[in-house]
């Protein structure tokens, strides 16, 4: 398959943010009386916007969470991004093969757009993409596992999602890119293979990406 656009999930698959911001969340939601491990926050949470951590709460536990929450956990979660976020090794090389080959390529994440630029400014990635390629949850009615975002930044581009690949790592976001017509390849360096069924194809190091793109690193 040639692709005309790669459509790149964020945390996880550019920046290495899962483990701080699960961690982070599920201490969180336990300090505010809803006992949560960073196993179940990955299991509930991982690739979803913030949105679906008040619907899952409510839907559980009959209780809204407190009043400021987003804006504390995002402030929590910055201050983390700050001291330790780091870019998924060999990302930064295979954004460099795409460039050179003249590859479309964007960034559509459940998370909001200040979160994004904080996260890419912390891992030394902004540089590699332009406003106007990067997507967020914030701009569709629904999120991953909607296709909404990855249709919309297809569109966006002027590329049918027939002609699009998906980068991913969560099953939320496998779904959401089959449910957009999109072929998609998960990244398993957090998720493994198994629960990513819906995948075209998976990998395990980000090294392997451009081969499956057609190109070598």
């Amino acid at each position: 398959m040639v692709y005309q656009l790669v459509i790149f999930d964020n945390d996880g698959v550019l920046v290495d943010s899962e483990p701080l911001s699960n961690t982070i969340l599920a201490e969180y939601l336990t300090e505010v009386g809803h006992p949560t491990t960073y196993e179940d926050s990955l299991r509930d949470y991982m690739g979803g916007a913030v949105h679906r951590v008040h619907d899952l709460v409510q839907e559980r536990t009959g209780q809204r969470l407190p009043e400021g929450f987003d804006q504390v956990l995002h402030e929590r979660i910055f201050a983390a991004f700050a001291r330790e976020l780091r870019p998924v090794p060999g990302v930064t090389e295979v954004l460099g093969e795409l460039s050179a080959q003249g590859m479309p390529y964007c960034v559509a994440s459940s998370s909001s757009h200040e979160r994004i630029r904080v996260a890419h400014r912390a891992a030394g990635l902004d540089e590699w993409f332009e406003e106007e390629w990067i997507f967020s949850a914030e701009e569709v009615g629904r999120g991953k596992p909607a296709p909404d975002l990855f249709l919309h930044a297809a569109d966006m581009m002027g590329v049918h999602p027939s002609g699009c690949v998906v980068v991913e790592d969560s099953p939320l976001g496998i779904e959401a890119a089959r449910a957009a017509g999109m072929d998609v390849l998960g990244f398993t360096s957090m998720v493994p293979a198994s629960k990513l069924a819906g995948a075209t194809a998976c990998f395990g190091e980000m090294k392997e990406l451009s081969a499956l793109l057609g190109f070598s690193v």
